[in-house]
């Protein structure tokens, strides 16, 4: 946990807002007012929330009686009005004539702190910043979430090597092998490691190539399959993502080709990762893998250019409470930090037919970088 000596207002719950998550590690459905001031935090929320806010190391919870809830009821307030009146008169309480909010802070009650003399200025890159340092329990959980991940990975190819190939379509236990057949083991095994997931990738062929296209129908012989997996650590809210691809049966030449690049570029990289290092510089390394084979990247594509083959998409991101967040491994000029966890997914794809995609979670170290992904690469599942 970060502290400083900013005063800043959070207004959310933790189970919707990845930033109020980050100060406070419970789960709380209901939205409630975060206050920092002078190093100090409040929260203001329901009386029933107020015992478990107690186990928050540092934090001062008050429920909203404090601020004359039962007064405001009995005058026959509308609830929202009552949301807003109480913010104001727990800022008054704490001193706060000034404060910091992220882009996301409601609009409605901005406007009423305003109104009631405190000026609100929203600043997205503090809470940003704060998140970017994972705290113990934060890596622990993304520790968790990536074993899911692996656990749901190897499902999936334990599936694939107990298949048949009949008349070029990959059958197990007589019935087509599909997408979906594959993800309800996926599933399974996310919810046997404490992990879950709205949805994930599991794609074939022509899919393999269509953005997040998840995946769907019946798996033929010889085709790419991509398992992109990003569970989430139901203790921590944190998250993982991971990609591998798989083939049944015969490999291509186009395939392999694809395959190599995606690890070189992939080992290259992650070995370009350390603190300082600029994300454009680690994109433009794994670009390089790719150009100087003949495939297009970023690095040559014309200004206005859509890209749909080679290396189209930008290295990877940042992971944490949120599945995509700071920083960007693309052609912006973000810089690594020690504590950022970063998703390293080069690809390599021809539009109609299917690509490869290797994806690794890193975690950035004192003097370099941490894998925090321990599976296999190959194509054979």
């Amino acid at each position: 946990m970060i502290i400083d000596m900013t005063t800043i207002l959070l207004y959310g719950d933790t189970v919707r807002s990845p930033t109020m998550r980050y100060e406070v590690p419970h789960t709380v459905a209901d939205p409630f007012l975060y206050a920092e001031v002078d190093g100090k935090r409040y929260t203001v929320l329901r009386s029933l929330e107020v015992a478990r806010m107690k186990e928050v190391p540092n934090m001062e919870p008050l429920p909203f009686e404090e601020f004359g809830l039962d007064e405001l009821v009995a005058e026959g307030r509308p609830g929202e009005e009552i949301t807003l009146e109480i913010a104001l008169r727990a800022c008054r309480r704490f001193g706060i004539e000034h404060a910091s909010v992220p882009f996301d802070f409601p609009t409605a009650l901005t406007d009423y702190l305003r109104a009631g003399g405190i000026e609100i200025d929203v600043d997205s890159s503090i809470f940003a910043g704060r998140r970017r340092a994972k705290s113990p329990a934060q890596l622990e959980g993304m520790r968790r979430a990536q074993r899911a991940a692996a656990a749901a990975t190897a499902a999936v190819a334990a599936q694939l090597r107990q298949s048949t190939i009949v008349d070029g379509a990959v059958m197990l236990d007589g019935e087509p092998l599909t997408s979906e057949r594959l993800k309800a083991h996926v599933a399974e095994a996310f919810s046997a490691n404490g992990a879950t997931a709205d949805e994930f990738i599991v794609a074939h062929g022509k899919q393999t190539c269509i953005g997040h296209h998840m995946g769907s129908g019946p798996i033929l012989a010889g085709e790419p399959i991509t398992v992109d997996l990003w569970p989430c650590d139901r203790e921590s809210s944190c998250y993982t993502d991971m990609t591998r691809t798989f083939v049944v049966g015969d490999q291509s030449d186009e395939l392999l080709d694809y395959h190599r690049l995606c690890k070189i570029a992939l080992d290259r990289s992650i070995a370009a990762i350390r603190p300082g290092a600029r994300c454009s510089d680690v994109h433009r390394i794994a670009c390089e893998v790719f150009e100087e084979a003949g495939y297009p990247t970023q690095l040559s594509k014309k200004p206005g250019e859509v890209l749909l083959d080679g290396f189209f998409h930008s290295l990877g991101h940042g992971v944490g409470l949120e599945v995509h967040e700071l920083p960007h491994l693309d052609r912006a000029g973000d810089v690594l930090v020690e504590g950022d966890v970063v998703a390293v997914e080069p690809g390599c794809y021809r539009q109609g037919y299917g690509g490869v995609r290797l994806e690794d979670l890193v975690l950035v170290t004192a003097d370099g970088a941490e894998n925090l992904t321990d599976y296999p690469y190959e194509l054979a599942p």
